[in-house]
């Protein structure tokens, strides 16, 4: 702020002296030739008007002009004669006109005039310009000489340039404190946030900046906050995530670790029921880390695919695949004739882990039905069976990752399939949650995934 004040007084500082400079050189040429004019006018004229006579000589002449023009304060009228040094000086008392070195700079240009600029040690720079003047008769011719002191002349304009500096240097002061000031003002926040930044670490993500105002800079301060918590929450649940994976995994490498430690080598029987359990539990923890990894890719962007997907389609195939769980009576609810961008893939593997979930929680001839539907913008499909039921405070849980409710015997889950489901609804920018099944279900419940969607172009909507 201050090099751009101090540019701009400087930028206007020169050309103001420029312009000034012009405008006095100018004057000096308009005041000089208002001289020569008058003389002249005088010359053509060649009448005394004191006598009434023409002028007997050069000598009567440039005296008369003389006596009859006073000078400006920087000009000096010098009446050159022929064959003589200075004749008549206007005002008689300067001295300029007796100096050799004036003498010397004004003879080569009496006879015929003309301009020359000069500077004197004693008197600065001069401008002098000298007109001969001769008479009709007589032999005798001489010169007015008109002297100009530009330093003189260019006085004031230094004088005016003097006090402009001493006010641009104090307008520069006074903006540059008044920069200071506000710009420490308004990047206080910014400061507070590099300083915040630097005191966040991988362990203590609660830190927050201070809202302060309503300009631009408040609203960053919002948007880090909210980036802090987001990464916060990020951190905290892969803190979670890891501390359930570990304790998941412990569990079987136990098991392993546990029956290869007792295992007799020598007897046959024993290699093999041993082998059996192991492989059993390999399956289980190569299970285990495949729903990991399914998680882990839930939180990147090509996770779903979205494509024109027919609902009526999807639900039905989703019943024909779901039927090879188990004997169960497997029921259609009703369908939805209509196409919505999704992943068909995506949510067919979440339709189905919500049946092999009601296939553990159901025994034979019990009823899981499936259905979809169209409601005012939104796609829901579900999957509905008669079996206990979901307590209420569980239907939170158990969409979290290990998170269980209450367990069937045998079931050697590990409370990830529900947050797959979960993560496959987010993904498309929809949800799952338990319901209830209806008046008309007495008991069991109702996994429903709501997905907002518009119909495509290929849409085949329900004659009315």
């Amino acid at each position: 702020m201050a090099l751009l004040v101090a540019a701009t007084l400087l930028l206007a500082g020169v050309l103001v002296y420029a312009i000034e400079a012009r405008r006095l050189g100018e004057q000096t040429a308009s005041a000089v030739d208002q001289e020569l004019a008058e003389l002249s006018a005088l010359q053509e004229d060649g009448v005394d008007p004191t006598t009434g006579e023409p002028f007997a000589d050069v000598a009567t002449l440039l005296r008369l002009f003389m006596e009859r023009n006073v000078p400006d304060d920087d000009e000096l009228l010098v009446g050159w004669v022929t064959g003589q040094q200075v004749e008549y000086v206007s005002p008689r008392t300067d001295p300029l006109a007796e100096d050799p070195a004036f003498v010397d700079l004004v003879e080569p240009i009496v006879e015929e005039g003309g301009t020359v600029r000069a500077e004197l040690p004693a008197y600065g720079e001069l401008l002098v310009v000298a007109q001969p003047v001769a008479m009709r008769s007589g032999s005798q011719s001489g010169a007015l000489v008109v002297v100009t002191r530009l330093d003189q002349t260019r006085a004031g304009l230094v004088e005016t340039m003097r006090t402009y500096a001493i006010v641009s240097a104090l307008a520069l002061l006074v903006v540059t404190g008044a920069a200071y000031l506000l710009t420490g003002r308004l990047l206080a926040p910014l400061r507070t946030l590099r300083e915040t930044a630097q005191e966040i670490s991988e362990t203590d993500l609660s830190r927050r900046l201070p809202v302060r105002g309503n300009d631009d800079i408040t609203a960053l301060t919002r948007t880090v906050n909210q980036m802090l918590a987001r990464l916060e929450s990020a951190f905290a649940g892969q803190r979670q995530f890891l501390d359930d994976a570990g304790h998941e995994l412990r569990t079987p490498l136990t098991v392993l670790r546990g029956h290869l430690e007792l295992l007799d080598a020598g007897d046959p029987d024993d290699v093999e029921q041993t082998r059996a359990l192991l492989l059993d539990e390999a399956d289980r923890m190569s299970r285990l880390v495949g729903d990991l990894i399914l998680l882990a890719k839930s939180d990147r962007p090509d996770f779903v695919t979205p494509a024109p997907c027919d609902l009526r389609t999807l639900t039905e195939d989703v019943l024909a695949k779901a039927s090879a769980l188990g004997g169960r009576d497997w029921r259609l609810d009703g369908v939805a004739e209509v196409v919505v961008p999704a992943d068909a893939q995506r949510l067919t593997q979440a339709l189905l882990q919500l049946a092999e979930n009601a296939t553990k929680h159901t025994g034979p001839g019990d009823t899981v039905a499936l259905g979809s539907a169209w409601e005012g913008g939104q796609v829901r499909l579900w999957v509905r069976d008669s079996g206990p039921g979901v307590a209420e405070a569980d239907r939170e849980t158990i969409f979290d990752r290990f998170g269980r409710g209450r367990v069937p015997e045998g079931d050697d889950g590990f409370g990830l399939g529900l947050s797959i489901v979960s993560a496959i609804a987010e993904a498309h920018g929809g949800r799952v949650g338990v319901e209830d099944p209806g008046p008309e279900h007495p008991a069991g419940a109702r996994f429903v995934i709501t997905l907002p969607a518009h119909p495509t172009e290929e849409s085949t909507w329900p004659a009315s």
